[in-house]
């Protein structure tokens, strides 16, 4: 979500005390939503702020963020879509991966949960803000890492001729029988060999190979299947 102040240099989780009057079923509603934070948290740190808002209390909706990326304090009151959903109970109740930025202008990718409690009526929002500084960092690298040279006039492949035939005929197969080449059984997997041998696929170089690698299992269930 926005932010408004420079992260501080060694950020920590914190949940505000204090906070109005609710009823059974919106206290443990929120008290779930902090322990699904702390989950997402430690998961995705330390890339990924996750706040929680509360609110039934606007002006101090902040109860509690981790992995502080954006400078936020518990108590600090909620954003403009937190006082949409406020306002409007019909407004989306995921808003996912939109652009957004922190007050210091790292770009971030937000997604924005809201919570209703049992009347229909927004009570909270779990808020992930993931800062894309590193990503597209990393993005480029590997971009310049992949790119080849222009067109030198020649095509070459490390590939067996054929092999890219017999990836085709197993994925036929396996799509006939609404499967895919690795969830094929035992019986149907000699089938398939079957048919690879009736149609000469296995006399290309490295057949058997190229048939374990697509089937994912190993050359010697391939040769015995063959049998």
């Amino acid at each position: 979500m926005p932010a408004h102040v420079p992260a501080p240099a060694h950020p920590r989780p914190r949940t505000r005390r204090g906070t109005p009057q609710r009823t059974a079923e919106q206290a443990a509603l929120l008290s779930q939503i902090e322990q699904v934070a702390q989950g997402l948290a430690a998961t995705f740190a330390p890339f990924c702020e996750v706040v929680v808002h509360d609110l039934l209390d606007p002006k101090h909706s902040i109860l509690a963020i981790h992995n502080n990326l954006s400078g936020r304090m518990v108590g600090d009151p909620t954003t403009e879509m937190g006082l949409t959903r406020i306002a409007d109970p019909d407004y989306p109740q995921v808003v996912a991966n939109y652009a957004n930025q922190f007050a210091d202008g790292r770009p971030a990718k937000s997604t924005s949960v809201g919570i209703k409690d049992a009347s229909g009526h927004y009570i909270a929002a779990l808020c992930l803000n993931v800062d894309m500084t590193l990503f597209r960092s990393l993005q480029s690298v590997v971009g310049q890492f992949i790119a080849t040279d222009g067109d030198t006039g020649l095509k070459e492949s490390l590939d067996p001729a054929g092999a890219e035939a017999i990836r085709q005929r197993i994925d036929q197969f396996a799509a006939r029988l609404s499967s895919a080449p690795r969830a094929l059984k035992a019986a149907e997997r000699r089938a398939l060999l079957r048919e690879l041998k009736a149609s000469g696929s296995l006399e290309v170089r490295r057949a058997m190979e190229v048939v374990a690698q697509h089937l994912g299992v190993s050359r010697a269930t391939v040769y015995g299947d063959v049998k």
